[in-house]
């Protein structure tokens, strides 16, 4: 099977995070035998008389890199920061229409896999009916509970829904508001995403506070994520600060970097835990189950998800979670066993926390759990999907796939 894979969402050189859930999914795919997996990763190119600096990293980015297993392109396309949002997917799909109609020429693809409903799956899709190739959208989380609230892009959205091959939810709660918006719930396949167990295993935890500098006697609470007010960090804070008295040896550790970075700091200082609030940055994704492993619970605060994937990483280092009950959160953890669920308000998360911290955990059934959820498992089922979305050679590409979904649903 040749895949073209067109997403912004990848990883590149100079951002090596972004979007690394969609490079282990395609990874996998091109690894298994009999496929071949090329990626298009389109970069926005701003008008040099434009004052940009905020931009100028899209600048370095090269235009075709080996990312692990995969070659990745990066054809520029025009953008105007804050002006060009409703004409994002359009721009997008001029700008990559003649590199990947050459491409097209010299390999021949089988189908177009998009991720990200919006911009890049509109485009995929006005590519994928000029080129007369099927294309598969995969949803993740904000290209569905957030762009859709904007008039001029809802459209756009609705019109990629009803005119792609295939559709993929990464989870069933995205699926519902998937078919809210038009599409055919027969039409929606649910492929959740997976951990790599290679990388995310348990390490002692002695020995991974001492290698953090992590005192070995705190009670330790880890979060990843963004530093926004979606991800909830002030209500975990707050919830924390709430506790605290009754855990002296308390310490919150957030891993991330953003907006919201300012106001996390007024917020510790004004609950008098700043001594307690550990704001230690992004972190290589290799760096991650040192963390997860050091820590008595890791904890999700969010407002709204699609299928995070922390939740399994911390599974497969063997630490519990804490999370709010949102998007796939419930269909990631399924069982008390695995985690605690709750509402998003303080009160919830704090009577969560205590709960995670005063239970004995079976940690190596938190592993074994994990371990059922792999990314070749994930790309097993991506593989019999997009296959049942290809037409045969010689026919004409549909517009929209029939039935027999082959993916977790």
């Amino acid at each position: 099977m040749r895949v073209l894979t067109f997403t912004s969402l990848f990883p590149n050189s100079y951002q090596p995070l972004l979007g690394i859930f969609v490079y282990q999914r395609i990874a996998h795919l091109a690894r298994r035998p009999g496929n071949l997996v090329q990626v298009v990763a389109p970069v926005p190119h701003f008008p040099p008389s434009l004052p940009t600096t905020r931009w100028q990293k899209y600048a370095q980015i090269p235009r075709e890199e080996r990312i692990g297993n995969l070659t990745v392109y990066h054809p520029r396309y025009l953008l105007v920061p804050k002006i060009s949002m409703p004409l994002h997917g359009l721009l997008m799909f001029l700008g990559t229409l003649s590199f990947v109609r050459q491409l097209n020429q010299e390999i021949d693809f089988d189908c177009i896999d998009a991720h990200y409903l919006y911009p890049d799956g509109f485009a995929a899709t006005m590519l994928g009916r000029r080129l007369g190739l099927p294309v598969i959208v995969s949803a993740r989380g904000t290209d569905v509970n957030v762009f859709p609230s904007f008039p001029l892009i809802r459209p756009m959205i609705r019109w990629t829904l009803r005119r792609a091959a295939g559709i993929i939810a990464v989870s069933r709660a995205l699926k519902e508001t998937m078919v809210k918006l038009g599409a055919p719930p027969e039409e929606v396949c649910v492929i959740g995403n997976g951990v790599d167990t290679q990388r995310f295993q348990p390490f002692d935890r002695r020995m991974a506070r001492r290698q953090l500098g992590v005192p070995e006697e705190a009670q330790v609470i880890v979060s990843v994520g963004s530093l926004i007010p979606s991800k909830g960090h002030q209500l975990l804070l707050a919830a924390a600060a709430g506790i605290a008295p009754r855990y002296p040896h308390l310490q919150i550790y957030l891993l991330g970097e953003g907006s919201y970075r300012a106001r996390l700091e007024a917020l510790a200082r004004e609950a008098r835990v700043q001594d307690r609030l550990h704001l230690v940055g992004s972190k290589p994704n290799e760096e991650l189950p040192l963390w997860f492993s050091a820590a008595d619970v890791s904890c999700l605060a969010s407002a709204r998800e699609g299928w995070p994937n922390v939740l399994l990483e911390s599974l497969a280092c063997g630490t519990p979670v804490l999370a709010t009950r949102v998007g796939g959160v419930p269909e990631v953890i399924t069982s008390p066993e695995l985690g605690v669920l709750v509402d998003q308000d303080i009160a919830s998360i704090a009577r969560g926390l205590e709960q995670a911290l005063g239970r004995q955990w079976d940690r190596e059934a938190l592993v074994r759990y994990a371990q059922t959820r792999t990314w070749d498992v994930v790309a097993a089922e991506l593989e019999r999907y997009l296959a049942s979305q290809i037409p045969p050679r010689g026919s004409s590409a549909p517009s929209r796939s029939g039935n027999g979904l082959n993916g977790v649903d």
